[in-house]
């Protein structure tokens, strides 16, 4: 798979260490299997994310640790180059410092997205959708669309990765049964409904190589853990996308990310 200047080129802008294995690594490995040359660029060190239960990690030493999570993760998905922007974690909620992905001024973090996307030249972005409800996740959404908009290097094709709501439905009814006092049971179904998914890529043939990908972020829970082991699957195994850049115009959905 090449384009007119070599191997087409695929990357992924994230917010967090685990969202490139956790969210799009399936993907990372169809794109590797295809040929392509993947790229990583995340914005921080995930600093607030909680340590494992029993992991022995203390907050102190937690940016160390999921930067290297980040690289040994980003190895097994075949990946070429990780880039961090250096942005400090946000969390999920409260005061967001200067200093933070979503305290930091939106022209800063879009002219840094916009930098690693000029360098590495990719035919193909993508960035999470946010559907989850993560303030990080929809700035750096809303940053890489901006950077790409902006950039003198033209992308062929942009999405967003999704979660949809039909499985995150699924999925609530699993906490339901198995934690009926969660918080995640409070408002509306997250995610992203059925008919702005353009883009479904099968890539179960994949699945070995990211659970291993997800066992290298040991320092976090994984979303996917405790899952019964179809609801495990429908998340793992395959890809769901909505194309942003050539605007999608109906029709039946895309199965791959790629030009022919």
């Amino acid at each position: 798979m090449t384009s007119g200047d070599g191997p087409q080129r695929l990357m992924v802008v994230v917010a967090h260490p685990d969202d490139e294995t956790f969210g799009c690594g399936s993907l990372l490995l169809h794109a590797a299997a295809a040929g392509a040359t993947t790229a990583v660029c995340c914005a921080t060190r995930g600093e607030a994310g909680e340590p494992a239960p029993g992991s022995g990690i203390t907050n102190e030493r937690l940016p160390a640790v999921r930067e290297r999570e980040l690289r040994a993760a980003a190895g097994l998905l075949q990946v070429s180059r990780v880039d961090l922007l250096d942005f400090a974690d946000s969390g999920m909620s409260g005061p967001a410092g200067p200093e933070t992905l979503v305290g930091a001024e939106f022209a800063d973090v879009r002219d840094r997205v916009r930098e690693r996307l000029e360098d590495f030249r990719p035919h193909v972005v993508v960035t999470l959708d946010a559907g989850d409800g993560h303030r990080d996740h929809a700035r750096i959404r809303d940053a890489t669309l901006a950077a790409v908009a902006q950039s003198r290097w033209q992308v062929a094709r942009v999405y967003l990765q999704c979660l949809p709501q039909a499985l995150m439905r699924r999925w609530l009814e699993h906490i339901a049964r198995e934690h009926p006092t969660s918080q995640h049971l409070e408002g509306d179904v997250p995610g992203t409904p059925e008919e702005l998914i353009t883009t479904v890529v099968d890539t179960g043939k994949h699945l070995t190589e990211r659970e291993r990908a997800i066992a290298a972020h040991a320092s976090q829970v994984s979303p996917y853990e405790g899952l019964p082991a179809d609801l495990r699957l429908a998340f793992l195994a395959t890809e769901h996308l909505r194309r942003i850049t050539p605007e999608w115009r109906g029709g039946e959905r895309e199965r791959d990310v790629f030009f022919p």
